[in-house]
């Protein structure tokens, strides 16, 4: 019997036009494995509403997009037993990296017939899912300032960190893991499910989507001349290896900041107040993994 796929397609995510992704699924998908239904999302949160009446009906739901489309599609199916395929076409693509899903559209629909399906963990910021990274700080304000401009893309958003990384100070962070206490200033806190921010920029080398853990990853603010020494360690997974970083691991967290500000799940930006509480879920969301993807 055929599995029954849904794709849903963001037209907007990484600033690439889509038209064309209806052929190349049916171009490159194995019609003797699946049926296909291919669908548009329109507007904040449509792609979720999507997902989430498919849950029963279809044995995976494709997301066409970036990590954003990725979060809004896996957090309406996680816990369920329908599976998550991705289709890579945001600006960073940070979990499908980690999976292995290759970046080229017919290598990644091709990959939905022969990929393997693998249980992964997500973490819940507030009680709100994501996947692959979550943080608050520089990483959040940016993804903030980014998402009121009128050009995605990658090159838009190095722009806008550009502009904004000389006046952002370090914040002060109260953080609570598994029972321990750190107090700690930093640039950006990010908690890395994955290794990586995408574009195989990667914050947490050591990093797994299936360990049970999240790292909390607490960066302090470099000198703007170390900024092309930074980029070239997480380039080469040595983010580790400076004074500037450092990751420490649990389950439950809880972080205490100063004031109201942005956080971001999966680079979508949302306020929340003060007290934030992090958590893992493990083993709760089916995908469909590259060929190159090793636990």
């Amino acid at each position: 019997m055929k599995r029954k796929a849904l794709f849903i397609i963001n037209p907007i995510s990484g600033g690439k036009k889509k038209d064309g992704v209806p052929e190349l699924i049916d171009q490159n998908l194995d019609k003797s494995v699946f049926d296909a239904t291919i669908v548009f999302s329109d507007g904040v949160s449509h792609a979720r509403i999507i997902a989430s009446e498919a849950v029963g009906k279809y044995d995976i739901v494709v997301a066409v997009g970036g990590d954003g489309t990725v979060n809004e599609i896996a957090s309406a199916i996680v816990g369920s037993n329908t599976a998550l395929g991705i289709v890579p076409y945001g600006s960073g693509n940070g979990l499908a990296r980690f999976l292995g899903v290759p970046m080229h559209a017919q290598q990644a629909i091709q990959t939905l017939s022969s990929g393997r399906v693998e249980s992964i963990d997500s973490g819940q910021l507030n009680g709100k899912p994501f996947f692959n990274m979550a943080g608050m700080g520089f990483d959040a304000h940016i993804s903030e300032v980014f998402s009121h401009g009128k050009k995605r893309g990658f090159v838009s958003y190095i722009k806008s960190s550009l502009q904004e990384i000389a006046t952002y100070n370090e914040q002060d962070y109260h953080i609570e893991i598994d029972g321990k206490v750190y107090n700690r200033k930093a640039f950006m806190l990010s908690i890395a499910n994955s290794s990586q921010y995408g574009n195989n920029a990667h914050i947490s080398p050591k990093a797994s989507v299936q360990d049970g853990l999240l790292d909390v990853c607490v960066i302090r603010k470099f000198p703007l001349w170390r900024f092309p020494e930074m980029g070239i360690r997480m380039l080469t997974k040595q983010s580790e290896g400076t004074s500037y970083v450092e990751i420490l691991r649990g389950k439950q967290i809880n972080v205490t900041r100063l004031t109201v500000g942005p956080i971001h799940l999966d680079g979508e930006p949302e306020v929340m107040g003060k007290d934030i509480h992090i958590n893992i879920v493990p083993n709760s969301l089916k995908v469909i993994v590259g060929s190159t993807y090793s636990k």
